[in-house]
């Protein structure tokens, strides 16, 4: 378990960048990827920092730059998500194909680049943060992105079952409204009381060091007494 590394996703802000900081912390080696790699080099002096556009098909490409900083890749983390607010009859194609870029395939292409390193490894990890989303319709207006995040929680479950002779281990995070951008425009709820993205960074290190014989498939968390199913 020494000198793990981890490839992040998202590490901008928000969720992504609390997980990259508590990794840091922790003694993780990080490769974080970013459409603005400067303004990230520059939080995370000590990691490896390339560019990354979940739309451009470039996850090779950084998967082989961190193979070659490190020799080894032992955790792939796709914090890295998009959201529309219309409805499966509204949204044009446009919108939902960059919904379904970032949020599902994106994520599908870095693990599937990184899959002989984590294999390799005997204890590789994939983390998805998925949403609540992807385990409920919460409104007409969210369906859009309901749909491209039930997507991502059946790739955390196949992914977990390919990899699961080979040590790999794949977990689905499915938090509630959580203090980001993204919700910063939902009423009804005071930002401090929603999840705080330092909350889900310490679910994602739990997944991380949980052993191969203790796999979390699926981890949810909420702020409101909503039913979790």
């Amino acid at each position: 378990m020494e000198n793990r590394v981890a490839l992040i996703s998202g590490a901008s802000g928000g969720i992504g960048a609390c997980i990259a900081q508590l990794l840091t912390q922790r003694g993780w080696s990080l490769s974080l990827g970013a459409r603005d790699p400067d303004a990230l080099a520059q939080r995370f002096p000590d990691a490896h920092v390339v560019r990354h556009d979940a739309t451009a098909c470039d996850e090779a490409e950084w998967v082989a730059a961190a193979r070659a900083r490190f020799g080894r890749i032992d955790a792939v983390i796709c914090s890295a998500g998009v959201t529309s607010p219309h409805d499966v009859i509204e949204i044009e194609d446009d919108a939902l194909e960059r919904m379904w870029e970032i949020n599902v395939k994106s994520p599908r292409r870095l693990a599937r680049a990184a899959w002989p390193d984590l294999c390799a490894s005997g204890q590789g990890r994939i983390i998805l943060l998925v949403s609540l989303s992807g385990k409920r319709v919460r409104s007409a207006a969210s369906a859009s992105y309901a749909v491209t995040k039930h997507a991502a929680l059946a790739l955390s479950h196949g992914l977990r079952r390919k990899g699961w002779e080979d040590g790999v281990r794949a977990t689905a995070i499915c938090p509630g409204r959580v203090r980001t951008n993204m919700t910063s425009g939902v009423t009804g709820i005071a930002p401090e009381n929603m999840t705080q993205p330092e909350n889900v960074a310490e679910m994602v290190g739990l997944a991380l060091d949980m052993p191969n014989t203790a796999s979390l498939a699926e981890m949810m968390v909420n702020c409101d007494p909503e039913d979790q199913y």
